[in-house]
């Protein structure tokens, strides 16, 4: 096996010889790459590698960013008032980054109104270009109308 170490001379060695350097050592003899040939390992402290991976995974997971989606809801026959007041608030949260899911539903026998849901959510796409763009057009689920759209890269 090939072994490594920060205070070992890097060399392939028996592996009897490298868990007798590493007990000199008092530290771990760890398999790094099992599948190289010859396979390599390192001599160190193991609770600390995986103490230091646990901390590196950490950090990764804290930059990630995550994704917002905030929902707005229209009736069929939303009035041209109601309209603007979720518009702006539409266009508030694309302007803060997050996703946003227009819904239009359909309560009862107001399924006849497919065509009104559709150019609400449709014109509601348009008034919006400027702040983001159409993830998904409206598509029809069920008694909802959905469509998708994400907020435009700064």
């Amino acid at each position: 096996m090939r072994l490594v170490g920060d205070n070992v001379e890097v060399g392939v060695y028996p592996i009897r010889k490298a868990l007798e350097l590493a007990k000199e050592l008092e530290e771990d003899l760890v398999e790094i790459s099992p599948n190289a040939s010859p396979p390599v390992c390192k001599i160190m402290d193991y609770k600390k590698f995986v103490y230091e991976q646990k901390k590196r995974e950490k950090a990764l997971k804290a930059k990630a960013t995550k994704v917002i989606i905030k929902e707005i809801r229209f009736g069929p026959n939303t009035d041209d008032h109601d309209y603007e007041f979720k518009r702006k608030h539409g266009e508030k949260f694309l302007k803060e980054g997050a996703k946003l899911k227009a819904y239009v539903f359909f309560k009862g026998r107001s399924i006849i109104y497919k065509d009104q849901g559709e150019i609400l959510l449709l014109r509601l796409a348009r008034d919006l270009e400027d702040f983001g763009k159409v993830e998904q057009m409206p598509k029809l689920e069920g008694k909802r109308m959905t469509m998708f759209i994400s907020p435009k890269k700064k």
